[in-house]
């Protein structure tokens, strides 16, 4: 029950509605009872084979009492009434019966739908929410594949186990508690064979369902890898076919395709043995409370005569078709708490950038931005060792090294993407870990290398960052980022759907829109993060031409790969190996004769 307490706490506003789920199984499962223990008994009676009851009876809480006191009422009729509407009574209190039964079932059903859909919301709601707030290092050791299965498939198998199974798991020990607890008293002595066998049925069933916790989490994570897998061959097609790697793709897709198919065999050979298994086991009881309890009956030992033995009998099979849906949702329960676990492993993971319980508002960036003996670790390997750097308002740094030196590391720690190790960061001389995370960010905006869009239209995706920006403004960010006379080209102009991740659109139109993205925002602080270096000679022009409109008047960091691009900026950063070894001046930096001189050699800067 402890792996149900996720489902348990979204439930805690819906105690109406469990209370009244309770009450309306409970009565349907009286009704139910109540047509059958009419049938037995009564049509003996009914029917000449048991004499009247002549005087009404003293009433006592045993089950021999109860009916003698139905039979006396029963002869009552009779005697008055005649045989034929004694037997329409009984037949109208039966389908009343019946009718009663099955609208408290529904009843139970309506209060059951909502409380199954809420969870689901509820669940489905904070998972995605926590996706949104995890650190992006959280991303780079998860396949995105794997976090889909886990939103869509193991949240699906939650729905269809867990809480498909509170319908049985509330309804059917109810019935089953109600039943027994008709036959104790019914006949207490039948009834002990109950006690032992009934416990012996549950440890069969639970050991066969032991191993299904361990097999549905095998097929989850499976399923995981094959979504993993799918993703990767959308988005590498041309790769894939360039270089004849369908087959390769294809055997590593129906590899895991497989092997999932085997352990879905396996979990479903054991979930459908749980019905048969559970009837079989009842019968059993059913054979052993039919020699023991049918002798007692004939030697007179039962308490029970032969219409109220039938009567338990009757009482007795209602008990197989409850345990065979109670031992169906055992198994199901099983699955879907491996599933539960893994839904748990992103609720739970740890959100490593944190606010301030009571977090200051950077309402705006007026001085500088400080990186004061900064280092940046990431399990256990240092990225960032003791880095100083002051960046003046308006001024325009670029960090540059080679791959792995940290420098979009270091860019990413000023609107905490990640939280220093040691050292800090100051924005206008205040730590900004006492800043709110929504205020830092919202002043600042980044480009990134790979264009970063939305499958929505131009529109949106410009006003991402603004959504309450009006028409005008959108087209004038998208003139400033030289995107404007691509865009009115096209049949929808700003309306103009750019299909997934911008697949409609050339390179340098996508970067394009980025930037007026970041126009739009207009915010003090710009990240720059390889803006070009993936453009073709044309493209670059325009897009560095629409950065170089951008930063006018801004606060700038700016990695670059192609050292053409920041010739003129204030400062020049070079590191190696998460330190700075070199800064200062593009001219300066040269005369110096050192890394910053090779890396301009290497690309031929003239």
């Amino acid at each position: 029950m402890k792996k149900f307490s996720l489902v348990f706490k979204y439930l805690a506003d819906k105690k109406g509605n469990i209370v009244l789920y309770f009450l309306f199984n409970l009565f349907s499962i009286l009704f139910s009872l109540v047509s059958l223990a009419m049938l037995a008994p009564f049509l003996q009676l009914l029917f000449g084979l048991e004499k009247r009851q002549v005087l009404k009876p003293e009433f006592n809480w045993t089950a021999a009492s109860a009916i003698d006191a139905m039979k006396y009422q029963l002869s009552v009729l009779i005697d008055t009434q005649g045989p034929v509407p004694a037997l329409a009574t009984i037949c109208v209190v039966i389908i009343v019966s019946i009718f009663c039964k099955n609208l408290f079932l529904y009843l139970g059903l309506r209060m059951l739908t909502p409380m199954r859909n809420h969870v689901m919301t509820k669940l489905r709601a904070e998972l995605y929410a926590k996706i949104l707030n995890l650190p992006i290092g959280y991303f780079t050791e998860q396949r995105k594949g794997d976090i889909i299965s886990r939103m869509s498939n193991d949240v699906n198998e939650v729905e269809w186990s867990i809480i498909g199974a509170m319908e049985v798991l509330v309804k059917e020990p109810l019935t089953l508690i109600i039943i027994v607890g008709s036959l104790i008293f019914l006949s207490p002595q039948l009834s002990l064979f109950l006690v032992v066998l009934l416990p012996i049925m549950g440890f069969v069933i639970g050991r066969v369902s032991r191993s299904l916790k361990r097999q549905s989490n095998q097929a989850q994570v499976q399923q995981g890898l094959l979504l993993s897998v799918l993703d990767e061959t959308l988005g590498g097609m041309r790769v894939i076919k360039a270089f004849n790697a369908e087959n390769l793709i294809s055997d590593k897709f129906s590899s895991i395709n497989k092997f999932l198919n085997h352990i879905r065999n396996a979990m479903n050979f054991r979930r459908d043995l749980a019905s048969p298994m559970s009837e079989f086991l009842g019968v059993l009881v059913l054979c052993a409370i039919l020699w023991f309890g049918g002798q007692l009956v004939l030697k007179n030992e039962a308490g029970l005569d032969a219409a109220g033995f039938i009567t338990y009998i009757v009482f007795f099979t209602q008990i197989i078709n409850p345990s065979k849906a109670f031992s169906n949702a055992y198994y199901n329960v099983q699955r879907g708490t491996a599933a539960i676990e893994r839904i748990e492993e992103i609720i739970k993971a740890p959100v490593k950038v944190e606010e301030v319980k009571f977090p200051k508002t950077l309402s705006s960036f007026n001085h500088s931005i400080e990186f004061r003996n900064v280092s940046f670790a990431y399990d256990d390997a240092l990225i960032l060792d003791d880095i100083n750097l002051v960046i003046e308002k308006g001024k325009t740094v670029a960090l540059v090294g080679s791959s792995g030196s940290g420098k979009s590391t270091l860019a990413d720690l000023v609107p905490r993407f990640h939280d220093v190790t040691k050292g800090e960061i100051l924005i206008d001389g205040v730590n900004i870990k006492e800043y709110s995370l929504t205020s830092i960010r919202d002043q600042l905006s980044i480009v990134t290398q790979e264009p970063i869009l939305f499958n929505d239209t131009i529109s949106a995706n410009i006003s991402l960052g603004l959504p309450t920006a009006d028409k005008a403004a959108i087209e004038n960010a998208a003139k400033v980022a030289n995107a404007h006379n691509f865009i009115v080209q096209k049949e929808a102009g700003y309306e103009t759907n750019i299909g997934d991740r911008g697949a409609k659109l050339s390179g340098g139109e996508r970067q394009r829109l980025t930037i007026a993205r970041a126009v739009l925002k207009n915010p003090p602080i710009l990240i720059l993060d390889e803006a070009t270096s993936s453009l073709d000679t044309e493209s670059e022009r325009l897009v560095q031409d629409a950065i170089d409109n951008m930063m006018q008047h801004r606060t700038s960091i700016v990695i670059a790969h192609r050292l053409s691009t920041i010739r003129h900026a204030d400062e020049i950063i070079v590191l190696q190996k998460g330190r700075i070894v070199e800064r200062g001046s593009h001219e300066s930096l040269l005369s110096q004769q050192g890394f910053y001189k090779r890396l301009v050699d290497m690309q031929e800067v003239k």
